[in-house]
């Protein structure tokens, strides 16, 4: 059962709010789940189903996203922002922690656990690596700004997340319900109602701004030394196949998931499992 909570966090001159949904036993180990870009929280209810018998389960939605606070300055939604909302949710937590990152996510993740004292004891990377494509980042960033404003029924959200996300995997009808219930919020728009994303529109500025280059971060990669599972979608134009092999060669366990490419959805159960005995590891 997800339960509600919210962690503030000091940006600049001003301390926001960040939410959360919660499973398990807060006794229980930690594990923290971050989506991607465009995502919330909420994406790992299944995933968090399956691990809050054994695990306290974080869901966090990132600054602009779901349940958070909106940003005043639209250059503040990149990496370092996160990474000191997440740092501060840690903080809160105050006891070691597993990660687990989707996309934008694992960027977090992957700065955070290469932190000198990082409260990081285990990372799992889904469909994120030290190397991405630039033509990768012009995708999304396109389909963000073609995104309509507005959406006349949550059945029309929903046909919409079906295109954009279709690489998540094979998902099934009630598990794209799901991910469209999470994605919407109430708009009114001229007096006529209906929704939009769950985010921020001016999260795709600081994309805007610049002309999409090759994101390499190999040196940070190479402070990380916690054990580290790279989940791949066998057809991710995100995380290429070179590097999830250079990952797994300098450490890292592999796994990728069939008919899926960025990123997997994880909620079948065979990503779950892996997922789970990898954490139990520890």
């Amino acid at each position: 059962m997800a339960r509600s909570g919210s962690v503030n966090y000091l940006l600049g001159a001003r301390f926001h709010k960040m939410a959360f949904v919660e499973f398990g036993n807060p006794a229980a180990p930690a594990v923290v789940c971050v989506h991607g870009l465009t995502r919330t929280g909420r994406d790992f209810d299944t995933l968090a189903e399956a691990l809050e018998d054994r695990f306290h389960v974080i869901c966090p939605d990132l600054p602009g996203r779901g349940k958070s606070e909106w940003l005043p300055d639209a250059m503040s939604y990149q990496p370092p922002s996160y990474v000191v909302a997440l740092a501060h949710l840690f903080a809160q937590l105050n006891k070691p922690v597993a990660m687990i990152g989707t996309s934008l996510g694992g960027i977090c993740g992957m700065m955070l656990a290469a932190a000198q004292g990082t409260p990081i004891t285990r990372l799992v990377l889904n469909d994120i690596g030290p190397h991405i494509p630039a033509a990768s980042l012009m995708r999304i960033r396109d389909y963000m700004a073609g995104a309509p404003e507005r959406f006349a029924s949550l059945a029309a959200l929903e046909a919409h997340l079906r295109v954009i996300h279709a690489p998540f995997g094979r998902l099934s009808d009630s598990e794209w319900a799901h991910l469209t219930r999470f994605s919407a919020r109430s708009v009114l728009n001229n007096g006529a109602g209906g929704f939009a994303m769950h985010y921020d529109p001016k999260i795709i500025e600081p994309m805007r701004a610049s002309v999409p280059l090759d994101v390499d971060t190999w040196p940070i990669w190479n402070f990380i030394n916690m054990p580290r599972l790279v989940i791949r979608g066998a057809e991710s134009d995100l995380l290429l196949s070179d590097t999830y092999d250079r990952m797994v060669e300098t450490g890292a366990e592999g796994y990728i998931v069939p008919d899926a490419g960025h990123a997997p959805a994880l909620m079948d159960y065979a990503s779950m499992s892996r997922i789970k005995a990898f954490l139990l590891e520890g």
